[in-house]
């Protein structure tokens, strides 16, 4: 079964993920929004999980910035420090990501089609919950 991912927008959303994460005791993925490396930048997205994992340092997860299809912002995301990306390029380009990821032992991953966005969740902390409990 795979681990359910949340898409993330803010530090809040990040915390509620990981609580309720953590109370449920199963590993999550948390998602940047699509394209969210051009927009909010990789140096915003680590400061946001680094935030959100030392508030909740019992849960288990993976945190994946979004990096649309800019291999340049993928390189920029390793290079702070990130170690799982999503990237929509060329084959080419990905290959070559994946390649200098894997070298730095951050990963691509393909980003999931399944997962709760808290965009417009007017409660994150219940939505997550719920979604987790299946």
């Amino acid at each position: 079964m795979p681990t359910p991912a949340i898409v993330i927008h803010s530090l809040a959303h990040a915390e509620a993920a990981l609580a309720a994460a953590a109370a449920a005791d199963v590993p999550v993925t948390l998602l940047s929004a699509p394209g969210a490396a051009g927009t909010v930048g990789p140096a915003w997205f680590a400061a946001v999980i680094a935030r959100a994992a030392a508030a909740h340092p019992t849960a288990r997860f993976t945190a994946a910035l979004d990096c649309g299809d800019a291999p340049g912002l993928a390189l920029a995301a390793l290079r702070t420090g990130l170690t799982t990306l999503s990237l929509d390029a060329s084959p080419r380009a990905r290959t070559k990501v994946a390649e200098i990821a894997a070298a730095q032992g951050a990963a691509l991953i393909e980003r999931p089609r399944r997962a709760l966005d808290l965009l417009d969740a007017p409660e994150p902390a219940t939505a997550c919950r719920d979604f987790l409990a299946g």
